[in-house]
């Protein structure tokens, strides 16, 4: 098993005509994802051909989703125009979006969330490097990766990653492939400060599946996210549970990377949410470069 995407999920591109979006298509055909359907307005009729797999590309997600019976968008929209096509999404009956999109406006967003609210939809992302459910061997048998991921450095295993930063997620799973513990599934969450779905979250499927054994916890300075998740896993979380915090050394009240990686208090510090997972018997990494090894200790192997 694995959480949110698999090898059966069939997958559309928004925005699939760009060539952002069309890079990280191909990527994902060549890792063995379903792409089902492209959508770009005033587009539809054309095909994007890639490695013979032929993707057809409609006008609007609802005729996407309706002609090839997509569940699962990903976005590569501007900031200007993603607002509305999460929206758009959610108004198809879509099971999952994963937004890419990086610098869509808080006001927007707020908007995207008030109108989730009532909606099946989940949202992840978006300013997020999206999902991986790695596949078996190298020809990725079996995997489903959304966003921009890359593919080569997943192996399929027992392992969960949650992780506000994409190249902290990249870190952790080549850590944890390098050395021979594969992940079940890579869920990068983003680290705008209104976002669709939370650490909390994703530990709850986490602890929920049969197949992930431990679990990676990524977070940053900026908001209570991790406390949250960290209190909710001292008393339901069943698994080894290894967490990583960064910006130890931001300057309180400067943004850093990271819409939502500012500090504002002092329970918003790294030192703090280190604290607090320690508290509540996480094993805590201390640089980067350990984020496997640490999990592996405390997991007994």
């Amino acid at each position: 098993m694995s959480i949110l995407v698999n090898e059966t999920t069939k997958v559309l591109v928004q925005g699939i005509t760009g060539s952002y979006g069309a890079r990280h298509a191909r990527l994902s055909i060549d890792y063995g994802t379903q792409i089902v359907a492209g959508v770009t307005p005033a587009k539809g009729g054309q095909t994007f051909d890639h490695a013979g797999v032929k993707v057809p590309v409609f006008d609007t997600v609802a005729a996407a989703a309706r002609e090839t019976g997509a569940t699962v968008s990903v976005i590569f929209v501007p900031p200007a125009y993603a607002g509305d096509a999460i929206l758009e999404a959610v108004d198809a009956g879509l099971e999952l979006v994963v937004c890419i999109t990086e610098g869509i406006p808080v006001m927007d967003m707020m908007r995207v969330r008030a109108m989730m609210d009532s909606s099946k939809t989940r949202l992840v992302g978006p300013n997020c490097p999206g999902v991986v459910t790695p596949g078996y061997g190298k020809q990725s048998h079996g995997g489903c990766r959304i966003g921009i991921a890359p593919g080569y450095i997943h192996q399929r295993g027992n392992v969960g990653v949650v992780s506000r930063s994409g190249t902290l997620t990249y870190e952790a799973v080549w850590q944890l492939t390098q050395l021979g513990y594969g992940q079940s599934t890579c869920v990068g969450i983003g680290g705008d400060p209104i976002n669709g779905t939370s650490h909390l979250e994703v530990l709850k499927m986490f602890n929920a599946d049969p197949e992930t054994e431990a679990i990676i916890m990524i977070g940053e300075i900026g908001g209570n996210a991790e406390a949250e998740a960290a209190r909710w896993a001292q008393a339901h979380c069943r698994k080894p549970l290894a967490g990583f915090i960064a910006g130890a050394t931001a300057p309180v009240g400067r943004r850093m990377g990271h819409a939502g990686a500012i500090v504002g208090s002092e329970e918003d510090t790294a030192q703090a949410k280190k604290r607090i997972l320690a508290e509540c018997g996480i094993a805590v990494a201390q640089t980067p470069s350990v984020m496997a090894s640490t999990l592996l200790e405390r997991w007994g192997k």
